[in-house]
Order: C-alpha cells, then structure tokens, then sequence
C-alpha cells in the first residue's frame, strides 16, 4: 500500500511514517519546510519527502493518506485529497488500527514530561529483555530512532492530548487503549484548542474512560486537575507516587532523596525501601518522572530493583536539558521548555546541580498559549533560579517587552527583552562568565541560535 503523510516532518506523524515503512508500506510525505532532525531519519529509511503543500504531490495517487492535526481546510494539499475522494484519515486512528489493536499499551499523558517519562519507562523494558513496540515525541538517546514496531506484545507511547486532525477534534490519546496508563500532571496548556482546564479534564477523563478494570493507572499524589478528571468516574486500580513527605499519608511508590538535586534518591515501596536510584538526570521533575516510570514497569513484570538498574544508565532524552558545548566553563544546554512549569522545575534542578555558579536563561515563548499571553503572570516567576533571564520576543509581543520593563529594579533575576537574533547571542555572550550555565530554552528551532552562540562564545573566548 502506498501511504502519504501531511506533515510528515512532526515528530508525531514522522515516527508514524517509520512504523509504516517498517509494516512494508510505501511511504512518502510532505512538509512546509522538510527540516531536521526528522527529515535525517525519514530519508535514512528511505522515505520520500516533499516540499510544501500542493496537489501534484498526490500524482501518483496513494491508497490512503494520513493528515496531521496542524492540518487544515484551505490547505492545498487537503482539498486535492478531499476533491479526489482519497482514502484518508487521522494519524493516531490508523495507528490504534494497525499497530495498537491487540498489543499491551503502556501510555503516558500528561502536560509535563510525557516525552522523557515514555523514554525512560521504554529503556527499563528494554533492558530487562522487552522487545517492545514504541513511539516516542522526541528523540531517546538511548535509541537509533523515534519510532519501531517490536516483536513483543508491549507497546510503549508517549500520548498527547493535543487533538487528532480537523475533522477528528478528540485527543489523540483517547484511540490509545491503553492497558497500564501513566498520569504524570495536568495543567491548562494548549489555548488554541482547549479554552479552559476544565475542558483538558474532561479529556483526560475521556481517556481514563478506556483504560480495563484490570489495567493500572499510575498517577502523582498531588494533582488536584487529575483529581477531578478521576472523580468524573474511574474503574481502574490506581498507585500513587510522591517525593519525600508531600503526603501525610502513605503512598504506593515514594521517593526520598538523597541528593538535593534528584541525582540520588531511595526508592521506597509501600514503606518498604526497594534501591537507590544513581543517575545522570536532576530535578524534581526527573524523579517523580523516575517513579513513576518503575511503577509501570512493575505493572508488566519488571521488579523494582532491575528497573532501578536501568535507570542509572539512562542515557536521557535530545533538548531536554541537553549539553551542546563546554567553552571554557561556559556550558550551554539545549531544553524544550513549552510551559512555565517546565522553565521552573527544570531551572530550579539546575540551580540544585551547579549551586552558587551563574545560571543564565534564554527563552523563547513560542508555544501557541505563551505567545498569546495566556501564563503571563507566570512567566517572569517561572524563571525566578536562573541569575540572569534574556527573553526573545521574536514575534513582537507588546505583552512580553511591558511585564519585562515592569520588572525592572527586581533585583534576581535580571530580566531582559531582545527582538532580534543577534542582539540575542551578543547579549548572553556578552553576559556570560564562567562558570556559567546557559539553558536555552524553546520548543522550536529558535533560528538556529544554538550554534550562533556557541559561535560567538568560542570567537570570544580564543
């Protein structure tokens, strides 16, 4: 069968695209701009891309196309496929059709760290011998591509409440089905397709609807938006997890450091300590997801301590807290921050890592919610571990340069506003003095500013 991909460059719809090609299929794709690192992996696996939107690129005509949810009527390439009445449907339908029906799903949702959580919860079966199945929104370090089918039953996904396509409008996450279901958090994120977090709830409930009685949720202790998405109804057994002494009472699967940055911390089992995680990863963020992920691990058989194990050689996952360069004492870290909750827990792990060495942040609000002001209230705050915060306001955010200049005479962090690139990396590289920890945050390409600073910092520097 000869399948076409529209927006074949997103993460989603490109691993989609390697199951596909994995499953026999003939398949190629087009993008607006056919762009790394998916587009290095689709032609690795021999599929072909396009560039742009436009009906010649159905000639010849597919059995069937599969439509990304940034999709949209008036595309041209939509309205030749509908105009030609071709096969088509959304991504997330034809996988829970062709790859999902019949498997162990292992899911993990959430508005935070579904991508690392997926990654980490796909490594623990791996190494205990798992041939697992996955799809994961992000590139593991700890493995070649984003996408396989797997021999096993087990299939692990990341799941995304993001909707499926335009004529499909509920979470792709809801055609799942998943068997053993991680609930890392929820918060009101998405403003383009959600108008309240009431409205998330309800889909986060919509997928809970889907879980087997005897399946396992996984969930945090203290979440009171999964609360009332569970208290619409639930009939699956639940473990909680919980870091420390958050909880006056006792939880399924807790936490208690041993390293105030998340490095070390015992793994404590129904009050009863399992081992001690060891690990390159920081923050509370990365322990809770941690645990999260050895709970559902335990759920497939894999026993605590040899999760434990494999943990401590996880290798993470790219643009999450990713070292690019180390030019003299001056690091810079590449990190895909979509959300004030993000900024902060990964800022505040970094600032427990390095201690009293300058913490500078670079970030771009880019996400569709951010860029309409929708967590501005949040987002100077959210940044509050960082020494230093430079604020790229690239699409003219008149809301971005006023809470900036209203927050001057603060005296940590020093807030900054630029609108351009270069007045961006001469700002930071101009601020920067080792030992100094730069994080660039953003969940685009940022213009390709990783390398310009890196650049400039090592012109400086020689």
């Amino acid at each position: 069968m000869h399948i076409h991909i529209l927006g074949i460059c997103g993460t989603f719809m490109g691993s989609l695209a390697v199951l596909a090609r994995e499953l026999g299929h003939q398949v190629t794709g087009s993008d607006q701009g056919v762009y790394p690192p998916m587009s290095t992996q689709l032609e690795a696996q021999g599929i072909g891309l396009m560039e742009g939107y436009q009906a010649g690129n159905l000639e010849p005509q597919p059995d069937l196309v599969l439509i990304g949810n940034a999709m949209s009527r008036g595309n041209a390439e939509v309205e030749a496929v509908l105009n030609r009445n071709i096969d088509y449907m959304s991504g997330p339908e034809w996988l829970a059709r062709e790859v999902l029906r019949h498997r162990w799903v292992l899911a993990v949702a959430g508005t935070h760290g579904k991508t690392t959580t997926t990654s980490m919860l796909l490594w623990i079966l791996e190494q205990a011998g798992f041939d697992a199945g996955y799809l994961v929104g992000g590139v593991p370090n700890d493995f070649p591509v984003s996408a396989r089918l797997g021999s096993s039953d087990f299939f692990v996904i990341e799941a995304d409440e993001y909707d499926s396509a335009f004529f499909d409008k509920r979470s792709k996450f809801v055609h799942y089905r998943p068997h053993t279901l991680i609930l890392n958090n929820l918060e009101f994120d998405h403003a383009d397709i959600f108008d309240n977090v009431e409205a998330i709830e309800r889909q986060f409930h919509h997928l809970v609807r889907t879980v087997p009685s005897n399946g396992l949720i996984v969930r945090p202790s203290r979440d009171h938006h999964l609360d009332r998405a569970l208290e619409l109804g639930c009939w699956t057994s639940i473990q909680e997890t919980s870091v420390g002494s958050e909880v006056p009472y006792m939880s399924d699967w807790r936490a208690e450091l041993l390293k105030e940055d998340g490095s070390e911390f015992m793994v404590i089992h129904r009050e009863q300590p399992v081992a001690k995680v060891k690990w390159s990863q920081t923050g509370m963020h990365s322990v809770r997801n941690g645990l999260a992920a050895i709970a559902a691990a335990r759920h497939v058989g894999v026993t605590p301590d040899h999760a434990i194990s494999a943990l401590s050689r996880f290798g993470g996952v790219k643009r999450r807290m990713e070292l690019l360069a180390d030019v003299n004492g001056v690091k810079v870290y590449d990190d895909f921050a979509h959300h004030p909750t993000a900024i902060a827990t990964t800022l505040e792990g970094l600032r427990n890592k390095v201690g009293q060495e300058t913490v500078l942040a670079l970030i771009e609000p880019r996400s569709n919610t951010m860029q309409q002001g929708v967590h501005q209230q949040s987002l100077l705050p959210s940044a509050g571990a960082a020494d230093q915060v430079v604020w790229a306001n690239l699409n003219g955010m008149s809301w971005l340069t006023d809470l900036v200049s209203a927050s001057e005479g603060d005296s940590r962090p020093h807030h900054y506003v630029e609108s351009t690139l270069e007045a961006l990396v001469e700002r930071v590289a101009g601020q920067a003095v080792a030992p100094c920890h730069i994080v660039v945050m953003s969940n685009g390409g940022f213009g390709g500013i990783h390398k310009k600073l890196i650049h400039e910092l090592e012109r400086r520097s020689s």
